[in-house]
């Protein structure tokens, strides 16, 4: 599975530890200005480890690679909008064809896992509804052509598969389902969220700015489900949630 170090892909990996699967999780470094996902994904790790979970975690470096691709979130030539995560502006934020390379990876890690184990392997993916307004690449129908085009062009395919347990949830269900995975599994529900980051324009001590798309989608989830957030916001969380609330009003009166 990829494990960004975000909300999603957490609540991910608390759903496929919860259902018994033993796991592989990538995280991908791609020179994103909010590289603290990935040391958020490695106390994650860590925090697994310390209560007897122990779960393979590879970080890919794919700056090179990357580098050149034009977005808000990996060129210091375009700042990172604020505002609704379903505004036209959040375009900004997307990173050309980022799911597709990191699927195909994640299907070359599978491929090869499935043959030196003689297998079936499962890939896992934190995609969900929020983002199909944006992300094209978050949607349903790109999945279902990627994992057919992937499956012709590998010897083996036929025991790899895609499992997308979110893709037409919400923020507020993934996390309610984190909950119960998280209370099964004997973990802290805070300390495991504590050790994400949504932000798309994070401080340089790792606190969310409570104004990018992202951080606005997390935070009306959580006050949804009655739970102060536990990552730090650089004007506490009281004005985040007033600017998230503001934004979801604003949004709402202009559609």
């Amino acid at each position: 599975m990829s494990l960004s170090g975000g909300m999603d892909s957490t609540a991910l990996l608390m759903r496929m530890l919860a259902d018994g699967y033993e796991i592989t999780c990538l995280t991908y470094d791609y020179g994103q200005k909010h590289s603290i996902e990935i040391d958020r994904a490695k106390a994650n790790i860590e925090y697994l480890r310390n209560n007897g979970i122990f779960v393979d975690h590879i970080v890919i470096d794919l700056k090179s690679a990357m580098y050149s691709l034009n977005s808000a979130l990996t060129s210091d030539e375009i700042s990172v909008p604020e505002g609704h995560y379903e505004s036209e502006q959040m375009k900004h934020t997307v990173v050309p064809n980022r799911n597709a390379i990191f699927s195909s990876i994640m299907y070359g890690h599978a491929l090869s896992i499935s043959n030196s184990e003689q297998t079936d392997v499962t890939i896992a993916l934190g995609v969900h509804s929020g983002d199909h307004e944006i992300y094209p690449d978050c949607r349903p129908e790109f999945y279902e052509a990627l994992e057919k085009a992937l499956s012709i062009g590998n010897w083996g395919s036929e025991r790899i598969s895609f499992h997308l347990p979110y893709i037409e949830g919400t923020k507020v269900s993934i996390l309610e389902d984190a909950r119960d995975s998280i209370s099964s599994l004997d973990l802290d529900f805070e300390t495991v969220f504590k050790n994400t980051n949504t932000s798309y324009n994070p401080d340089d001590t790792g606190r969310s700015s409570g104004k990018s798309g992202a951080d606005v989608e997390r935070i009306l989830a959580f006050h949804t489900i009655g739970t102060e957030d536990p990552v730090q916001y650089t004007d506490g969380w009281e004005a985040a949630l007033a600017n998230a609330q503001f934004e979801q009003r604003k949004h709402e009166e202009s559609s």
